[in-house]
């Protein structure tokens, strides 16, 4: 058995009905910032309502922040960074998916720094590296999709249009939520292809850590639990939004996903998809995910650096008399016609296949040290060539 390491202190109210509880909890503070997103679903569901009854009913005050979009943008973190602190915050938090509590997350950690460029904090790419200088603030996290696993753990994913960087920062032990609330009754309404997509990003979590060269038990156990409910419930959800039991089961192997990330880590496909959606922010992470799985985990079956790795995730997707490592292919899109994505296309978005190249040299640059975790040696022109045979 490999040696690991495990810190996951996050308190965790899971089960529906959570954010009913969430009055009565001792919260790490009197005046939040309450991020949330740019759209208006959390209005239309009453979610954000029952969020500041909540605080009210805590004794918290409370300023609303409403800018965070698909893709966190570093200026929109940073101004709610400068927020937080102009309106002496004491906490953050955060209620929405994982684009929210990643913005929420890094608020909490730049608003009590010296310096107002998050890119100061960032290591890799182009970022400075420079070490923190003052506690993070602390962050309750409201988690309403089943895909990030970001409520529980301490790192978050922010873009730099300016030089087309989408990299993962933060990382400290004090970096994670104090208290997660995951309610899948608030997941009901995500509508079908949303669902899908935040299903696929939670599956492939756990899938790259599966094959992470960082594997050990305690990440194994996780990601096979959670690779065995979104098999089992993916396309049920899909199917009917209000099936409860499938979003319990699905928001269950969501936040399972997030521990995965404190296990181990993913590998170079989330770095190919940032590099993906930095260039083209209109895409969702999980869409651009879902359109690169085929073509990425089939450069590493054809390689046979992990075959038994591959025979067991096939299983864990529900191909039980699975032989050999393209079952797993089989098994990964079988489950995407189920759910009515196998057809996704990166042209529908504006991705050209003349990017590969750049594309490749965007991944290995800005997120490279995931490269360093894959099964074996992936090369800039093998990974050109893997944007290439997924585009279409």
């Amino acid at each position: 058995m490999n040696s690991y390491r495990f810190f996951a202190p996050t308190r965790v109210l899971f089960g529906a009905g959570s954010l009913g509880k969430l009055a009565k909890q001792r919260l790490p503070g009197k005046r939040a910032l309450l991020v949330v997103s740019n759209g208006r679903s959390h209005i239309t569901n009453g979610a954000l309502a029952r969020t500041q009854a909540a605080l009210e009913s805590a004794g918290c005050e409370y300023v609303l922040f409403n800018k965070i979009a698909a893709n966190p943008m570093k200026a929109v973190v940073e101004e709610g960074a400068r927020l937080a602190r102009a309106e002496n915050c004491d906490f953050v938090v955060a209620l929405g998916g994982g684009s929210v509590m990643d913005s929420a997350k890094i608020i909490a950690m730049l608003a009590p720094q010296p310096s107002d460029d998050l890119w100061d904090y960032v290591y890799g790419g182009s970022g400075k590296g420079q070490r923190l200088k003052a506690a993070p603030l602390p962050w309750v996290a409201i988690t309403t999709s089943a895909g990030t696993g970001s409520e529980v753990d301490a790192v978050g994913v922010v873009t730099n249009p300016e030089t087309n960087e989408k990299i993962g920062l933060g990382g400290y032990d004090t970096l994670f939520a104090r208290l997660a609330i995951v309610d899948p009754e608030l997941m009901l309404t995500v509508p079908p292809f949303f669902t899908a997509c935040q299903g696929f990003d939670a599956l492939f979590h756990s899938v790259e850590g599966y094959l992470s060269t960082l594997h050990n038990p305690m990440a194994d156990m996780v990601e096979r639990s959670a690779i065995e409910l979104i098999g089992a419930n993916l396309a049920a959800a899909v199917k009917d939004g209000q099936n409860l039991e499938a979003r319990s089961a699905l928001a269950f192997a969501n936040t399972l996903s997030g521990y995965s990330m404190v296990a181990t880590n993913c590998i170079s496909q989330h770095s190919m998809e940032h590099a993906m959606s930095a260039f083209h922010p209109s895409l969702p992470h999980g869409a651009g995910l879902i359109m690169l799985s085929r073509a990425y985990f089939q450069y590493w079956v054809d390689r046979h650096v992990c075959d038994q790795r591959f025979i067991d995730l096939a299983r864990f997707l529900g191909k039980s008399d699975a032989e050999s490592a393209q079952d797993f292919i089989t098994a990964l899109t079988a489950l995407q016609e189920a759910c009515g994505v196998d057809g996704l296309k990166m042209s529908d978005y504006g991705i050209t296949r003349e990017e590969a190249e750049a594309l490749a040299d965007n991944a290995m640059g800005a997120m490279g040290m995931l490269f360093k975790l894959d099964p074996g040696e992936m090369s800039r022109d093998d990974c050109a060539a893997i944007f290439r045979a997924a585009w279409r």
